[in-house]
């Protein structure tokens, strides 16, 4: 597998979400989890910031034209929904899902295509600054992935690729429920999944089912485990060990 590390730097007026981050500078948005079919796309992004960061950044993800993820300039009709799960002081956490429609695309969209399966997806919003974070296949083709990025972004949108490394024996990391990195709901969620066939090949029981098992709502259950495999794959893609930079050409 490999690590792609790239960002998207937005002029004003191009990202509904960049132009909020911008006004409030120590604010950020991070993916939680982050998947995506041919049709459609789901994640969990979690926000810190002031109340009035929060505040503007919960209404640009509820009020925005068209989501943050679609790389298109005006709405393409796309179905989304965006739900609030948790929100405190300091913190906000938004489970949004987002329907294709012909006319759409997107990064996850585009990495599929050309980026093959398996992919882990992680991004992080700074100001006007959207980095993602990507592991994919030893033999992905990278130079069609950017290809068809660029074909896609405005003139006014700026591309920084900041790495991109091969992943090793030496830069894994293993985890053991001593590693304390999930919760007590997270890893009874998570070990729930796995009882019941969630993570088998193919598949004996989606999420909504196994909430019914459960006897808890299906979202609770879906930020649980979609979280719990976010902590995992964050321990993973961030351990010390992952080179910082290679030459991009």
């Amino acid at each position: 597998m490999r690590e792609l590390v790239f960002a998207l730097d937005y002029d004003p007026g191009w990202n509904t979400l960049a132009d909020t981050l911008a006004d409030f500078p120590d604010a950020r948005v991070r993916s939680l989890s982050l998947h995506a079919t041919a049709d459609s796309l789901w994640r969990v992004d979690h926000a810190t910031g002031s109340p009035d960061a929060l505040s503007a950044i919960g209404d640009a993800f509820l009020t925005a034209d068209y989501y943050a993820d679609c790389l298109a300039t005006e709405p393409c009709g796309a179905e989304s929904e965006t739900e609030v799960l948790d929100e405190t002081d300091d913190t906000l956490v938004l489970y949004t899902y987002w329907q294709r429609t012909p006319v759409c695309t997107s990064i996850p969209h585009l990495a599929l295509e050309h980026l093959g399966d398996g992919l882990l997806f992680e991004t992080q919003h700074e100001q006007r600054r959207h980095t993602w974070r990507i592991i994919h296949p030893e033999d992905a083709d990278i130079h069609r992935f950017f290809d068809a990025l660029d074909a896609e972004l405005s003139a006014d949108v700026n591309v920084d690729i900041n790495r991109l490394t091969g992943l090793s024996a030496t830069n894994t990391t293993t985890f053991t429920a001593e590693d304390d990195i999930l919760s007590r709901e997270q890893r009874e969620a998570l070990t729930a999944a796995v009882e019941h066939g969630f993570y088998k090949t193919p598949r004996e029981i989606d999420l909504g089912e196994l909430a019914e098992e459960l006897g808890v709502p299906r979202s609770t259950l879906t930020y649980r485990v979609r979280r719990a495999e976010a902590e995992i794959i964050n321990q993973y893609m961030n351990h010390d060990s992952v080179p910082d930079s290679v030459p991009t050409s």
